[in-house]
């Protein structure tokens, strides 16, 4: 199973942002959950995917702004599954654990691991990194752009909702990188889910 792991950046100096972020989370990738995210230590969210895309998703939304460290963790999970993520264990929280600590020390902020360890999770960390450099690249007429197409806008009527013509918002476009951006979704995706296969779940008469 996928379990992703966030710290906040600079929480002794920053207003918290836990309670905001879980709303969000809980909100936007509801159907993509399979435990609620929900803080587990001071400043510490995590949270448990359904699938790949999913994670993907949710590592985009919380480096975007650089205000946290994201860990990804990939393994079992016992099972049945708890009535909260803090009453779930398994190796996938001990991955996700030792992932964000490593993102602390990075400056993309992300990191992920398997456990038992597999060389598939930093071959996709590396792929997640290039991403994410390409993003924080990104002008914020850019992502003004990126907004409204993610949001199932033509680039045309994108143009229209800011004021400008379409000439230019393919101009922005281009320079956002939002091609390169979408076609690297789904292949990402299908890495985290190659990589959740190999872990079986474990069960509770197992131990």
């Amino acid at each position: 199973m996928i379990v992703i792991t966030a710290d906040q950046v600079d929480s002794r100096s920053t207003a918290d942002l836990a309670t905001d972020t879980l709303a969000m989370l809980n909100t936007d990738f509801a159907r993509g959950l399979l435990l609620s995210a929900d803080r587990t230590a001071g400043d510490e969210i995590q949270l448990l995917v359904r699938d790949g895309r999913t994670a993907v998703d949710v590592v985009l939304a919380l480096t975007r702004a650089g205000r946290w460290s994201v860990g990804l963790g990939v393994g079992s999970v016992r099972e049945p599954l708890g009535s909260s993520i803090r009453e779930s264990t398994g190796d996938a929280f001990v991955a996700a654990r030792s992932a964000v600590d490593r993102a602390k020390k990075k400056a993309t902020r992300f990191a992920a691991a398997a456990e038992p360890r597999r060389t598939e999770a930093h071959d996709l960390e590396a792929l997640v990194d290039l991403l994410l450099i390409l993003r924080a690249r990104r002008s914020e007429q850019g992502w003004e752009i990126h907004d409204l197409v993610t949001r199932g806008l033509t680039q045309a009527d994108a143009a229209s909702a800011i004021g400008i013509t379409p000439q230019s918002a393919s101009k922005r476009a281009r320079a956002a990188e939002l091609r390169a951006e979408d076609a690297a979704i789904e292949p990402l995706s299908r890495l985290v889910d190659t990589l959740d296969s190999a872990y079986p779940a474990l069960q509770e008469d197992a131990r």
